[in-house]
């Protein structure tokens, strides 16, 4: 057998691209894309895939060449995913909530070619190429028209739009590029900046290609779902859910702004099965007012990841009927590679209990090589008691290339022991399930006490009064730091609610030297697009109050 092996036959570079063309044939009259009153069917969403990759071509654009994306999730952003890498290009989706300055950097750093911008963020890129340094090349705009939006204007005559490009330039017979090496790079992300710089994460075709089928298994995805895009399509590219509704002809019903509302109606009307989104989903609908919630017609799956999902969270959507599961992923996995694997036999806990193991962020997938917490002293696995933490580190095939231009911190995690290591500070369950305890920067160290505010933040979602809490260390002038807490609350709370009030209950639900000693009332908690609080945000608002005083504590309102 030493003399069998690779041959051409079996090693055909594994690309998540000729999904689509299977779609085609197996599910061609099926409707694969909905928005509003526009239905594509598979066979329409291959033929207007391949046009864009042909236009793409006829416009200079060749391998390996970036283009981006700035786009809300319609239909046009799920073409992308396609249609943009079988040119050939590296797709690079960007956040559509980011000012003109980040952007800028962005396509700067890129290199990026041609970007595609949705009408909404038409006067953001006009600034963007403002800020671009002399000299740099500008990348082409061309705009995607939305006929649904009435308020955006049309584009002026002559201007090459998304459809126009389609059609003078798109050619439905195009013989895709596929990839000479399934190491290619296929995708380029931004990591979102929650607590550092943004850095360009690369993909390549095999690697999404693996994730994608992975998540599919994970999630035990039926064939011809119906999901409902709450998840923006440009955070880590939708947890690869784009091409995996490919695999099982899905439907992907499309949405340009979500609210508890709209998330209910489409639910309702189009038959919805499934749907992802961060843990701020989650509460949005679990405390949507009754005049917009509607009972669920059906069995509804919702897979949640982001941020550590507190277990009172859970427990009040899945008390409306919703399904949840719970995993753990990362821009540099492309999708989700840990998942809270649900054991029957935990069906028979208490709703509270199912909801604090629920909140776990499980076990490797079976994608995944291995996956364990390291002490960072001794660089050996911590033990399984539930309470050592640890380094998140990770190992498989559908870990990013690196960062694009940036060796040193792709050194950093990657490193020479063969283990990715995530930044995420965790803990290892005597079952072999772990459990984020915190991001390596929000652990807070109180006078040689380590405290997880994502523990603390758990406990503050069990208050009747609070919907989001996030904590963050506040220098203390004897402890060196100690726990802040910024909190929204539910309508109606206002005012009925202290500080005081918030830290003698926290003193009654907690250890004392978890307690915060500032309490800080916000209307909305700052976030990313993708609902994760933006902790840096906080932790500078934090360090502005100046330190605490040895046996004070302080509330106040921004």
């Amino acid at each position: 057998m030493d003399k069998l092996g690779a041959n051409p036959a079996n090693s055909c570079p594994l690309t998540p691209l000729g999904f689509l063309e299977r779609a085609a044939t197996v599910f061609g009259d099926c409707p694969s894309v909905v928005y509003h009153d526009t239905v594509f069917t598979w066979s329409q969403t291959h033929r207007r895939c391949l046009r864009l990759a042909s236009a793409l071509v006829s416009l200079g654009i060749s391998r390996g060449d970036i283009v981006s994306v700035m786009l809300p999730n319609v239909p046009a952003m799920y073409e992308m995913h396609f249609g943009v890498p079988m040119s050939g290009a590296v797709l690079n989706t960007i956040n559509t909530r980011l000012d003109a300055r980040t952007v800028s950097v962005l396509l700067r750093h890129s290199g990026s070619k041609l970007v595609f911008v949705d009408p909404a963020s038409l006067p953001l890129i006009r600034d963007v190429l403002r800020q671009l340094p002399p000299g740099h090349p500008a990348p082409r705009v061309v705009p995607v028209e939305d006929p649904h939006e009435t308020e955006f204007p049309a584009a002026p005559p002559g201007t090459l739009t998304y459809e126009r490009l389609l059609e003078t330039k798109g050619d439905p017979e195009f013989a895709w590029v596929r990839p000479a090496s399934e190491w290619e790079p296929m995708i380029l992300n931004y990591t979102s900046g929650t607590t550092s710089a943004p850095k360009g994460v690369v993909h390549c075709h095999r690697g999404i290609f693996l994730v994608t089928v992975d998540s599919l298994v994970e999630w035990a995805m039926p064939p011809r779902p119906t999901y409902l895009w709450t998840l923006p399509m440009f955070h880590a590219n939708g947890w690869s859910f784009p091409w995996g509704m490919a695999v099982v002809g899905g439907t992907n019903v499309c949405l340009r702004r979500v609210d508890a509302g709209e998330v209910y109606a489409a639910i309702a009307s189009r038959g919805v099965t499934h749907l992802c989104g961060a843990p701020v989903v989650l509460n949005m609908l679990a405390n949507a007012p009754d005049a917009v919630r509607r009972p669920l017609p059906g069995k509804v799956r919702i897979l949640t990841a982001g941020a550590p999902p507190p277990a009172a969270v859970l427990h009040r959507t899945e008390s409306i009927g919703f399904d949840v599961t719970h995993g753990y992923g990362l821009t540099e996995t492309a999708g989700l590679v840990v998942c809270c694997a649900w054991k029957g036999e935990w069906n028979k806990l208490p709703a509270s209990e199912r909801a604090r193991l629920k909140a776990r962020q499980g076990v490797r997938t079976p994608g995944m090589a291995e996956v364990d917490i390291i002490d960072g002293e001794t660089g050996r696995g911590v033990p399984r008691d539930g309470s050592t933490m640890g380094e998140i580190v990770l190992r498989g095939g559908c870990l990013m290339l690196g960062y694009l231009k940036d060796e040193e911190a792709t050194r950093a995690a990657i490193r020479d022991d063969g283990w990715f290591y995530t930044g995420d500070v965790g803990v290892m369950h005597p079952d072999g399930y772990i459990e984020i305890r915190d991001r390596s920067k929000d652990v807070i160290i109180s006078g040689g006490e380590n405290i997880s505010s994502v523990e603390v933040e758990s406990v503050l979602y069990n208050h009747p009064a609070v919907n989001e809490a996030a904590v963050v260390a506040r220098p203390d002038e004897f402890w060196g730091e100690t726990p802040c807490a910024f909190l929204s609350l539910k309508e109606g709370s206002a005012g009925a609610v202290t500080a005081d009030s918030v830290m003698a209950w926290c003193r009654e639900h907690m250890p004392r030297y978890m307690v915060p000693k500032t309490v800080v009332f916000r209307a909305e908690l700052p976030k990313t697009s993708t609902g994760k609080i933006q902790k840096y945000v906080l932790r500078n608002l934090a360090k502005e109050m100046g330190p605490t005083r040895k046996g004070a504590s302080s509330s106040s309102k921004m």
